[in-house]
C-alpha cells in the first residue's frame, strides 16, 4: 500500500565571571570541533543518496557526511519535530497523556490508502499518548494534523511553532510548512539539521524515546508496523523515523547504541526501502568499527587555579561543568592533550559556575575541541583594606 511522506529530516574569550548554571552546559551544547587531526584508517562507505551524515550522540562529533547542509524535502522525517513538540508539551505539563485530541475534517484521512494514516475516525478523539504513538510508529498524517490543531489552533500556526523550535535548536537549513511532511515548495530540511533534532529527541524526551523503538501499534482495530526495518534486524537500533515521497526518495534517521556508544545516522534520497536500511547499517558498522569515545577530562575536577583580584581569597579553582566526551579514531585516545586558557584579570566576586575561560584539547598536536571552564567554588569580594592594598601594589608592579 503506498504511503505519503515518510522522509525525503575572539570571541574565544568568554565573558568574564558570567554566572551560568551547571545544567545549562547541556549535552546539546556541543563542543567546538575541528577537522580530524589524523584521518581514520578506513574511509567511510560509498553511498548512493542525496545526502547523509553520521554523528556521535554524546560528543556531537560528525564522523562522516555528504551534502549534509543541503536543504532537501524531508517528507515524514518532518514528524520528528511534531513528535518532539508533543513530547516537550507532555514534559512541561501543558499536555497530559490522557488528554483527548479531537479529529477535525481537515485532519481526517477519509480512509485513504494514498497516505500514511492512523485511521482516526472523523469527529472522534484519541488520547495524546495514542496520538504520539500514531505519529511515531504509524507515521499518521491524521494524528499529526490533529495534534497540531489541538496545540496551535491550525496546522499553519503549528508550523510557526515548529520553525521557532528549529531555530532554537540551531537547525539552520530547515523550514517547515506543515506538521506531516506532505510536499510543499519551501518545506525543506538538511541532514545535519535532522541529526540535531534527533539528538534533541533522545536527550530531552527520554521518557518517551522508547516509543521510537516500538515495532507496531494497534488503534481502531488496525495494527500497523513500524517502517524502520532495522528495528527488526539490529537489536542495537532503537529509533527514530522513516520517510518517503517521490521528491524526497526513501529516507531514514536512525540511532544505534553499542557498548555504551550511541551513533545517529541520517540518509536522505535513497532509491528504495532496502537501500535506506542497507546504507544506514553500513554507516553504523563503519562508525562503531572506526571510532571510540574517551573521557579525557571529568566534571568537578580542578584543572587549574586562577589568580583573583579583589577577592577574599587570592585564587579560584576552575574545572568543567560536565565531562568531556571525545570521539576519536580507535586507539588514539591516549594522544589527547589539554590546556586551560583563563580569561585575563579575574576579579571578585565570582559566582560558583561562572565561566572563567576554556580548556583546549589537541589530538596529535592539532586543535581538536574546546569547552568552557567554570569556577568550582564561589569567591567573595575582598574587603576595603585588601582591595586598597592590591591597588597600591598594582601601582608599583
Amino acid at each position: 500500500m503506498p504511503h505519503a511522506p515518510r522522509c525525503a529530516p575572539s570571541k574565544d574569550t568568554l565573558a568574564m565571571n558570567t554566572p551560568i548554571r551547571l545544567a545549562a552546559l547541556s549535552l546539546l551544547a556541543s563542543l567546538s570541533l575541528s577537522a580530524w587531526a589524523a584521518a581514520p584508517v578506513n574511509p567511510p562507505p560509498a553511498l548512493e543518496n542525496k545526502a547523509y551524515l553520521l554523528v556521535d550522540f554524546d560528543s556531537g562529533k560528525v564522523l562522516a557526511e555528504s551534502n549534509a547542509d543541503q536543504a532537501l524535502p524531508p517528507a515524514s522525517l518532518t514528524k520528528m519535530m511534531t513528535s518532539y513538540i508533543v513530547e516537550q508539551a507532555l514534559k512541561s505539563g501543558r499536555l497530559k497523556p490522557t488528554d483527548p485530541v479531537r479529529v477535525s475534517e481537515n485532519a481526517w484521512c477519509r480512509g485513504s490508502s494514498t497516505e500514511s494514516c492512523m485511521y482516526l475516525p472523523l469527529n472522534s478523539s484519541a488520547s495524546v499518548i495514542d496520538i504520539l504513538r500514531g505519529i511515531i510508529i504509524q507515521s499518521g498524517n491524521d494524528a499529526s494534523k490533529a495534534v497540531a490543531e489541538h496545540l496551535a489552533g491550525t496546522e499553519t500556526s503549528f508550523a510557526s511553532t515548529m520553525n521557532a523550535e528549529a531555530a532554537r535548536l540551531g537547525m539552520k537549513n530547515t523550514h517547515f510548512e506543515n506538521a506531516t511532511g506532505l510536499p510543499a515548495p519551501s518545506h525543506l530540511a538538511s541532514a545535519r539539521d535532522l541529526s540535531i533534532l534527533a539528538r534533541a529527541i533522545i536527550h530531552d524526551s527520554s521518557d518517551y524515546y522508547p516509543i521510537y523503538a516500538e515495532k507496531e501499534f494497534k488503534f481502531n482495530g488496525i495494527k500497523q508496523g513500524n517502517r524502520n526495518a532495522l528495528l527488526y534486524t539490529d537489536p542495537t537500533v532503537d529509533g527514530l523515523k522513516t520517510g518517503h515521497t517521490a521528491d524526497a526518495g526513501y529516507c531514514l534517521v536512525a540511532s544505534s547504541k553499542r557498548s555504551g556508544m550511541r551513533l545517529i545516522s541520517v540518509v536522505m534520497g535513497t532509491s528504495s526501502m532496502q537501500a535506506r536500511a542497507d546504507q544506514t547499517r553500513a554507516l553504523f558498522n563503519w562508525g562503531f568499527a572506526t571510532f571510540e569515545n574517551v573521557k579525557p577530562l571529568q566534571a568537578g575536577v580542578a584543572l587549574a587555579k586562577g589568580a583573583v583580584r579583589f577577592g577574599k581569597v587570592d585564587e579560584v579553582s576552575v574545572g568543567l561543568a560536565q565531562d568531556v566526551v571525545a570521539t576519536v579514531p580507535r586507539g588514539q585516545g591516549a594522544n589527547i592533550k589539554s590546556e586551560v586558557k583563563l580569561n585575563p584579570d579575574l576579579t571578585g566576586p565570582i559566582a560558583q559556575g561562572a565561566v572563567l575561560g576554556k580548556v583546549v584539547l589537541t589530538l596529535d598536536g592539532q586543535p581538536y575541541a574546546e569547552q568552557p571552564v567554570v569556577a568550582l567554588e564561589a569567591v567573595e569580594e575582598a574587603g576595603f583594606f585588601k582591595k586598597l592594598w592590591q591597588r597600591i601594589k598594582s601601582l608599583f608592579a
